[in-house]
């Protein structure tokens, strides 16, 4: 294996994606197209129109998150936009794919919990042929009541039962939402056998005692962005002896930070978490999408494909799937490195 990098070892590396929500894969074309053919004003005449410079910090950029979405109706809406986004994982060389959604932005607008998640099903259905294996995660959105969370919750009960809906997770704005908010939720759905993550975003009011909240008293299985934890050397180490994984998103912090916040990541990876590279919301973050996030990340911090590789095996060791899953993922690493040699 040859140590410089080049654009095309990082295509052909097969690596697997854990933080990725299927609303912010909503690009200006489509978002153009499905506005037109629910016949939706959304004063623009063209995609070039739509905007997307929406400054600097989390409330700025969920506003447009938010205000994109608005077009997302029908089943096919949910549909077309999942099928287009797993082409894109597929051609990226994405082997496993852990997805996103927030029902609660769609069903507090009147969309049924239903028309939401069947499109979305059927898409991954469909892409079979694409030799991607996907699975959802359900997140609640955190700046509403833990009763509209418990809601959700029952909502998806008879489709978790169906294997449809793999794990929960908590996003949206933090900014007085703690993960305590939730904690009765995050019970119910562990009884229910699902999966637990959480958002911690990064540099948030009391952002480090979320991330406790979130490792010592929820006890997530996985954290998501949390790189503040390199701000607390024992909690730090907490995390890495108990072999969570923390889902970096790189490109998604330059373009709401201007940083790619290299120095938690590296001092984070440098230590031996389990951290991985994920693309978050790609469409509002100058569609860089998975493969641009390995490739820039390495670019700035001067990586070579050794660095990358154990960010791509870290990608399925904490992802939530078997053992023998794993492994075999991990084999196609291997495999994918000897034939460069």
């Amino acid at each position: 294996m040859t140590q410089k990098l080049s654009r095309k070892f990082v295509d052909g590396l097969p690596k697997a994606e854990l933080h990725v929500h299927i609303e912010g894969t909503l690009e200006a074309e489509m978002e153009f197209a499905i506005a037109k053919r629910n016949q939706i004003d959304i004063g623009a005449k063209t995609p070039a129109d739509i905007d997307r410079n929406y400054g600097v910090g989390l409330p700025e950029f969920l506003k447009a998150y938010y205000k994109g979405m608005q077009v997302l109706r029908t089943k096919q809406d949910f549909y077309d936009l999942t099928a287009a986004f797993l082409r894109k994982e597929a051609d990226s060389n994405v082997k496993h794919l852990e997805l996103f959604f927030d029902p609660q932005a769609h069903t507090s607008r009147g969309i049924p919990f239903a028309t939401v998640i069947e499109g979305i099903h059927e898409a991954i259905v469909d892409a079979a042929s694409l030799d991607i294996d996907v699975q959802l995660i359900m997140c609640f959105l955190r700046e509403y009541s833990q009763e509209s969370a418990m809601q959700t919750l029952k909502e998806a009960e008879p489709y978790h039962k169906k294997g449809w809906i793999l794990g929960v997770g908590l996003d949206s704005d933090e900014h007085h939402n703690p993960p305590l908010k939730f904690m009765l939720v995050f019970a119910k759905a562990r009884n229910q056998g699902y999966y637990l993550t959480m958002h911690c975003d990064l540099h948030q009011v009391d952002t480090v005692d979320h991330i406790k909240q979130a490792l010592e008293i929820i006890t997530v299985d996985r954290l998501d962005h949390g790189l503040n934890i390199v701000e607390n050397a024992d909690l730090m180490t907490f995390l890495i002896d108990i072999k969570i994984g923390i889902t970096a998103c790189p490109m998604a912090y330059f373009y709401t930070r201007k940083v790619m916040e290299q120095k938690a990541i590296n001092k984070l990876f440098n230590n031996g978490a389990l951290i991985s590279f994920n693309s978050d919301d790609p469409a509002y973050k100058g569609s860089n999408y998975i493969n641009d996030v390995y490739y820039k990340f390495a670019q700035k911090c001067n990586w070579s494909e050794k660095e990358l590789v154990r960010i791509a095996q870290n990608s399925f060791k904490t992802s939530w799937i078997s053992q023998q899953e794993k492994e075999s993922y991990l084999a196609q690493i291997d495999e994918y490195i000897s034939s460069k040699r």
